[in-house]
């Protein structure tokens, strides 16, 4: 089938409706994820005039580096499948474009050469291409993960091997998700003296993606660990409390209801998003992307979201609180007239962040 997208016209192979099969996968639902990614690169290219050239290191059909090098960017795209690799190359010469089309193992390929940017997007987990990438990477890193429920602990063990972290399903699993896949790629990298900084991150629908800028050095990789910590969370009454550090001291009870207390960690507390390369990135999304507006919408959101470990969702707390969800704009000024930060998250439509503990918006909201 051909598919256009972003300006350029690939050709991919029908997918099987069950999305398993022997044909070189392509995903159609990942539009917005590489709509996001392209203007990632012009924000990029913008901030490190420098940086030129792109791994897309399974590449698949080549959709990535096909639109990376449309972009101006000196691409390569790698993959193991000799099937792959020969549609990378059709791909990029039917877009009359120039790209180096290599059939490698991607963490072979890494330990070699480096690139200023690389992107990872295998099925599944990216930990086994990490450590690679780390090396192989110059400026800027761009990782999907699409194995949510180990990320946000529903699958506990699996989350545990695969990232070296606790993680807990809790109403925010998302978001911990997000945090539990920055601190394994944060630490990682540190254990080469190399300091990753979240520039932007979100997840959306079934996958977690986060794009980190690199820069090396003991000094500067101890600094970014300070953002590391843990969360004290208590499932009765939904309070949650973080501790910054790599020692962990939960308290044996929720303080505020008693109740037992989970905790997970170490994830990562910092900003996932720097509001100023969000907001660049949203100029840099332009009408040919077929997912514009959704894309402006969630860079846009991005921006606003409060510096805040973990997000609330308001139709869940008012059902513990036994009182109906009412307007979310009505709701959030309610928090702001009562003196508190409130913000809303791209995580759903009735999620927020806010500086209040679970008391305070109870109290705070009461009447909205």
């Amino acid at each position: 089938m051909r598919v256009t997208e972003g300006g350029v016209e690939i050709e991919a192979p029908e997918q099987p409706e069950a999305g398993a099969g022997d044909a070189v996968f392509f995903n159609p639902e990942q539009e917005l994820n590489r709509d996001v990614t392209v203007a990632v690169l012009r924000a990029y290219g913008e901030r490190e005039s420098r940086a030129a050239s792109y791994l897309d290191a399974m590449a698949a059909t080549g959709i990535r580096g096909v639109r990376a090098a449309a972009d101006g960017w000196a691409v390569t795209c790698c993959d193991t499948d000799p099937d792959a690799v020969a549609l990378c190359r059709d791909n990029l010469a039917a877009n009359g474009l120039e790209g180096q089309t290599i059939q490698r193992d991607v963490n072979a390929l890494l330990h070699e050469s480096a690139y200023d940017v690389v992107d990872l997007d295998p099925f599944g987990t990216p930990i086994p291409f990490v450590d690679a990438a780390i090396r192989g990477t110059r400026d800027l890193l761009c990782v999907t993960a699409t194995d949510l429920a180990p990320l946000c602990g529903a699958h506990f063990n699996a989350g545990v091997r695969r990232y070296g972290t606790v993680p807990r399903n809790t109403e925010y699993h998302a978001e911990m998700g997000h945090r539990v896949l920055l601190s394994a790629l944060v630490r990682t990298a540190a254990r080469y003296d190399v300091a990753a900084r979240p520039l932007l991150g979100h997840a959306t629908k079934h996958y977690v993606r986060t794009y980190l800028e690199l820069d090396r050095g003991a000094g500067v990789a101890d600094d970014v660990l300070d953002s590391l910590g843990f969360v004290h969370h208590c499932q009765h009454c939904l309070r949650r409390e973080a501790e910054p550090g790599l020692l962990s001291h939960p308290p044996e009870r929720c303080p505020n209801c008693g109740e037992a207390i989970q905790t997970a960690g170490p994830i990562w507390l910092g900003r996932t998003c720097d509001p100023a390369f969000a907001d660049a990135t949203r100029e840099s999304v332009t009408a040919e992307f077929g997912t514009a507006d959704r894309a402006r919408d969630l860079l846009e959101t991005l921006a606003a979201e409060l510096d805040r470990p973990t997000h609330y969702d308001q139709h869940r707390l008012c059902k513990r609180w036994g009182r109906p969800a009412g307007p979310m704009d009505d709701f959030l000024a309610a928090l702001r007239d009562a003196g508190y930060a409130a913000s809303r998250t791209h995580y759903g439509g009735t999620t927020f962040k806010t500086d209040a503990d679970v008391t305070a918006i109870r109290d705070a909201t009461a009447s909205a």
